[in-house]
């Protein structure tokens, strides 16, 4: 049996996209085609997915919303696979909400199920615009909140040997921008997460505020992968780069932000290329200025 008619064989055609453009998957509006693109809806579908992918000898590579990645003109080889577990639970105890929610759920819709039920903790997430599983997997935050502050476990795929685990929070690993996931073999399915009960007009104030402040701030009328670099220890990196002169710099439809120096956005259609030179010089730029290697925040896919 060949790798197509296994594949067909194990997951329904409408879920399978062949040289699917990944500039329709990211919130950078760029990338070039997948081998294949699957939608895979349930832990039974994956792992059988990688099964299939591992005696064929494929790569694959896993996505959510696509909100932190640049993906390369010349597209991915092998298969990318976007996880739709959309399961969400809630359980309300004493003082605290529980919530056991898909990886793939979007973590506004998590924030806002949380405001329904006056649970409050999820506030700094009500503009992130990524799935609860990159959330995680990068330690999500913002206005002074992350993700490791609410979670309790997390259920994943170890790749190595397909087999279904769970991690309590010690072990996630957590620090700024990264967790375990960044760094092993593991694919996350679901986590639960522990809210406390609070005033709910309170928690939509503070929603509302958040999302004033994003408004004001940062470019959410482009095309971004939210902040382009990280942060670092004492440093705050778009001040750098405002400093350094670079808001408004651009090469081709690619530009440091006006409004916030921190986000390289796509004014139009700019393309990889375009957009991986932008980043470059302004790396370089702040390393001649200031003797600092600015790290990326956002995953470069593909061929550069």
């Amino acid at each position: 049996m060949t790798f197509e008619e296994e594949l067909y064989k194990n997951i329904d055609k409408s879920q399978i996209l062949k040289d699917e453009q990944m500039k329709k998957h990211t919130s950078f509006k760029i990338g070039g085609p997948a081998d294949y693109f699957i939608i895979v809806k349930t832990e039974e579908e994956l792992i059988k997915l990688l099964e299939i992918c591992q005696n064929n000898h494929k790569d694959f590579f896993i996505i959510g919303n696509g909100t932190n990645l640049l993906v390369s003109d010349k597209g991915i080889r092998g298969i990318v696979i976007k996880l739709k577990f959309e399961n969400l639970n809630i359980n309300l105890e004493n003082e605290y909400g529980i919530i056991e929610v898909g990886a793939g759920v979007p973590i506004i819709k998590v924030s806002k199920i949380a405001l329904d039920n006056s649970l409050q903790g999820l506030e700094f997430a009500c503009g992130i615009p990524g799935t609860i599983g990159g959330a995680i997997r990068m330690n999500a935050g913002a206005y002074g909140g992350e993700m490791k502050d609410l979670v309790i476990s997390t259920k994943y795929l170890d790749i190595t040997d397909l087999k279904i685990k769970t991690l309590d929070l010690d072990s996630h690993d957590f620090s700024y921008r990264n967790s375990i996931f960044s760094k092993k073999p593991y694919i996350i399915l679901s986590s639960v997460l522990k809210l406390s009960k609070g005033d709910k007009d309170i928690i939509k104030s503070k929603m509302e505020e958040n999302n004033k402040s994003r408004f004001e701030k940062q470019p959410i009328e482009y095309a971004s992968a939210g902040s382009t670099f990280k942060r670092m220890e004492g440093i705050i990196t778009a001040k750098l780069i405002d400093e350094a002169g670079l808001k408004g710099y651009s090469i081709g439809d690619a530009e440091v932000s006006t409004k916030h120096a921190g986000f390289l956005i796509n004014k139009g259609n700019a393309s990889f290329e375009e957009m991986y030179s932008l980043i470059k010089h302004v790396q370089k730029t702040i390393y001649e200025k200031n003797n600092i290697n600015i790290e990326l925040e956002v995953l470069v896919i593909g061929e550069v």
